[in-house]
């Protein structure tokens, strides 16, 4: 489970009045609303995930000295094995397709998959996204039972859902809500977002569950909660199935994520801004650069021109057109509205194919970047960008944290990890321009 403050987990124990008792199926001739037909139905198809990786060992158990003056015994290469659980959902049972969530499998080196009634199988990742966070694993068995996939784009505000997952490792646990709020985003800086938000109560290890309509369909896999402790506090998040479903066939198709590319770069549209260009207009995507070659120069979109709809979709800003635009395929054709020295136009394009990053590893580009790895970053955002810091590494100790931009080496810029690598490979001492947030960093590596 995401979560977005650290925390320690307790376990409270309530006391039950009554203990034993049960609800009556009907109080005279009216018979009393139950859930339980509906979680008889869909639990089955909701798989318990088991995960083992090796991680670096956290100083100071990966420091020999240490190790040995506590008879702890040595770990190879300084790593450890670390086990983490989460949830899944069966749909596709006769192929043995499950949907979860990438932070959940994506760097696993093994994965096992507990179902309803006990069995224990092993389970293959055939495909992991991490900016919606999906993955779609496989496992091979008979008598599969699959979840039905429900439409989220009719989801309203109110519906009632309930969620099923393992918690804290409790096993299948079913819980209540209604959908509290549809359309949220702001969650993580680099990701794609759409999420529902509920109110049934989620928890660290109902990542990857389900989160199922009163027809029992899955319309949502949860992925992510916001709590000061770290357990439920009534806000949870789940990625529609509009967005699953989609990633998922890619996954399948294409054994990768063929993400639509407009090939601009904006700014959002606010009344201050929009006043100081006098255009009228409340909100939107400012063109601040078009690039050359892309779907939106074949189109005819120019430095300036104001997106306000794709698709009838209301653009609000620059996140909005981001996740509307790359939450599409390459090659899907998008209407665009956009306004043009003050008038509304219309165009049809195809959008382009972002490029897949490549990743880099630290230990092979520079000795004092061991324990990180490195991608290109997406179009229109110049620096290579840091993906993964293990703890207690070089980087790690000099600063260095996931999520950094990094825009020169020794005060040359890098746009490529071919730059990086020929100007790190160079010198002994690096001093990385990392830019973190609105702050820019310098930091000595070596």
């Amino acid at each position: 489970m995401i979560k977005l403050r650290s925390f320690m987990a307790g376990i409270v124990l309530l006391a039950a009045t009554g203990a034993g008792a049960a609800l009556p199926a009907h109080v005279g001739n009216q018979a009393v609303p139950s859930l339980a037909p509906l979680v008889e139905t869909a639990s089955p198809a909701v798989v318990n995930i088991r995960v083992s990786q090796t991680v670096s060992a956290r100083a100071p158990l990966g420091d020999e000295a240490f190790r040995r003056f506590f008879g702890i015994p040595d770990m190879p290469g300084g790593r450890r094995n670390v086990a983490s659980a989460g949830s899944g959902v069966i749909v596709d049972a006769a192929n043995g397709y499950i949907l979860t969530n990438h932070h959940v499998v994506g760097e696993a080196d093994e994965i096992q998959v507990s179902l309803l009634d006990g069995v224990i199988l092993d389970a293959e990742i055939v495909g992991s996204d991490p900016a919606t966070d999906i993955a779609v694993l496989k496992v091979d068995a008979d008598g599969l039972v699959e979840m039905p996939i429900g439409d989220s784009e009719q989801l309203r505000v109110g519906d009632f859902v309930i969620a099923i997952g393992n918690p804290f490792g409790l096993g299948h646990t079913v819980t209540s809500g209604i959908v509290s709020a549809l359309g949220r985003t702001g969650l993580s800086r680099d990701g794609y977002e759409d999420f529902i938000q509920t109110d049934a109560s989620i928890n660290p290890g109902n990542s990857g569950g389900a989160l199922v309509n009163m027809r029992g369909e899955l319309i949502g896999i949860n992925s992510a909660i916001i709590s000061r402790s770290g357990g439920n506090v009534g806000i949870g998040f789940a990625v529609p199935t509009e967005i699953a479903s989609s990633i998922m066939r890619q996954l399948l198709d294409f054994g990768e994520v063929r993400r639509g590319l407009l090939g601009v770069q904006i700014q959002s549209i606010d009344a201050e801004v929009a006043k100081a260009l006098d255009a009228e207009v409340s909100s939107g995507a400012l063109i601040t650069r078009v690039e050359p070659g892309s779907a939106a120069e074949d189109a005819g979109l120019e430095v300036d021109d104001i997106i306000v709809e794709v698709n009838d979709k209301k653009i609000d800003g620059a996140p909005s057109l981001r996740n509307t635009i790359g939450l599409m395929r390459s090659g899907d054709r998008v209407d665009i509205e956009y306004i043009r020295d003050g008038r509304k136009r219309t165009l049809t394009t195809a959008l382009g194919r972002q490029r897949t990053a490549a990743l880099g590893d630290g230990a092979a580009i520079h000795a004092g970047l061991a324990g990180a790895r490195f991608a290109e970053t997406s179009a229109g955002v110049d620096g290579i960008e840091v993906t993964e810091v293990a703890p207690g590494s070089t980087p790690a100790q000099r600063g260095l944290r996931a999520g950094d931009i990094i825009r020169e080496v020794n005060r040359r810029p890098v746009r490529t990890l071919d730059d990086f690598s020929e100007i790190a490979s160079a010198s002994r001492i690096l001093f990385l321009l990392v830019q973190r947030g609105d702050r820019a960093h310098m930091i000595q590596v070596r």
